[in-house]
């Protein structure tokens, strides 16, 4: 006979490990806060078993005289939902869609919202403040992102008859072997920044994610179309190479996303467009124009980014301004962009060795060179710079375009 206001939990002849316990924290959970739980059972080894399960959830436990079987025990549940969860807190608030201004170490790899039971061990991530890892665009951008994969045998219909000049083939792969190992760069830069931000910004580490995906993807489409008529690889200038090594020892997050998003992809959305108009081929203006879109996904990511974190850091535009002259005195004794590269754009945009058409060729890869100034002294205007030091950044940039 169940004791007045107390409820029952009847286990039956299950034993703790045989799914009892499972019942009698259900019992717990729908009793009214308080209340006397009496515990039937009749496994031989139930009572010790509840023993140790209530010292450890700090639960209160009476066992029963013998005479009263099949009642085991009673025990009131203690003042917290059980001694493992004191202490225990919610990773960012009781919604999934939570973020926590900063997330302390010891939440883990915890999912958002989740309740966190007190102690484990701390584990490392430079990048736990929302306000250096967040920007409210991360989730949308991330969808667009999702919805927006291509694959790179079905998007590009790779064979498409098409016939070159030789030399404008050459012109072709040489422009191509430059795009890939830029995007080699690119693919590497957020592989090392995703293992650095905090899992709680689960939007950013998915972002950087796909981010690493699309580059990896627009390396394999620029290395298909540089062989596509069986030729060889052009060549890889050592400033060039130089250039990109400088994005890949940036450890800060911001700094990082800065250089390579803002300034460098920023300039490449002008390349991809350039390339998309006089590309001598179907193949390679779809492959343009299919990672332009990707690109402008990442860039605007990397400003939105920066653009929150001006709002809250009055050292950023300082920080900033100083890893852009950094690089560029570490770059002084390059060539900047290899030569190579730079006769081939003027070839594509020229179409012949006219002499006519090369100059209308070289104006049209100056006019390039001036639509990325102006792009990146909007995107540093967008960041707060003043027009003035806007310019003076943007004509600091790297001369091999990221």
């Amino acid at each position: 006979m169940t004791a007045a206001g107390a409820v029952s939990a009847d286990l039956g002849t299950l034993g703790f490990e045989q799914g009892a316990r499972l019942l009698l924290s259900r019992a717990l959970r729908q009793a009214p806060p308080g209340t006397l739980v009496e515990v039937l059972g009749t496994d031989p080894a139930l009572l010790p078993h509840l023993a140790v399960w209530c010292r450890h959830e700090g639960h209160e436990l009476a066992a029963a005289d013998p005479g009263e079987a099949p009642v085991v025990a009673r025990l009131r549940a203690g003042p917290v939902a059980g001694a493992r969860l004191h202490g225990a807190e919610r990773a960012g608030g009781v919604s999934a869609g939570g973020i926590a201004d900063r997330v302390p170490l010891h939440w883990g790899l915890a999912a958002r919202g989740a309740l966190v039971e007190a102690g484990g061990p701390d584990v490392p991530f430079a990048v736990v403040d929302r306000d250096v890892a967040w920007t409210d665009l991360a989730p949308r951008l991330y969808r667009q992102a999702v919805a927006s994969q291509w694959d790179p045998y079905r998007a590009v219909d790779w064979d498409e008859d098409f016939t070159l000049p030789d030399e404008i083939e050459t012109a072709v792969v040489q422009v191509m072997t430059y795009l890939v190992e830029n995007e080699q760069a690119a693919l590497v830069v957020p592989g090392r920044l995703l293992v650095q931000v905090h899992p709680h910004f689960r939007e950013v580490l998915q972002l950087l994610a796909v981010q690493a995906a699309d580059e990896a993807r627009h390396a394999e489409v620029f290395t298909r179309r540089a062989l596509l008529r069986g030729g060889e690889m052009g060549t890889s200038s050592v400033g060039g190479r130089a250039s990109l090594a400088t994005l890949l020892t940036e450890p800060d997050f911001s700094i990082a996303s800065f250089l390579l998003s803002v300034l460098g992809e920023g300039s490449f959305l002008n390349l991809l467009s350039f390339l998309e108009r006089h590309g001598p081929d179907p193949v390679t203006r779809r492959v343009s124009h299919l990672v332009r879109q990707d690109e402008a996904r990442h860039v605007a990511f990397g400003v939105g980014h920066l653009e929150h974190r001006a709002t809250v850091d009055p050292l950023l535009h300082g920080r900033l301004r100083a890893a852009v002259e950094r690089r560029h005195d570490a770059l002084t004794g390059t060539a900047g962009l290899n030569q190579d590269v730079f006769d081939s754009l003027v070839l594509l945009a020229a179409g012949s060795w006219a002499p006519r058409d090369i100059a209308r060729g070289w104006q049209a890869v100056r006019h390039l060179q001036k639509e990325m100034d102006e792009g990146r002294r909007h995107r540093l205007a967008r960041l707060g710079f003043p027009d003035d030091e806007a310019a003076e950044l943007s004509a600091l940039h790297t001369r091999n375009f990221m």
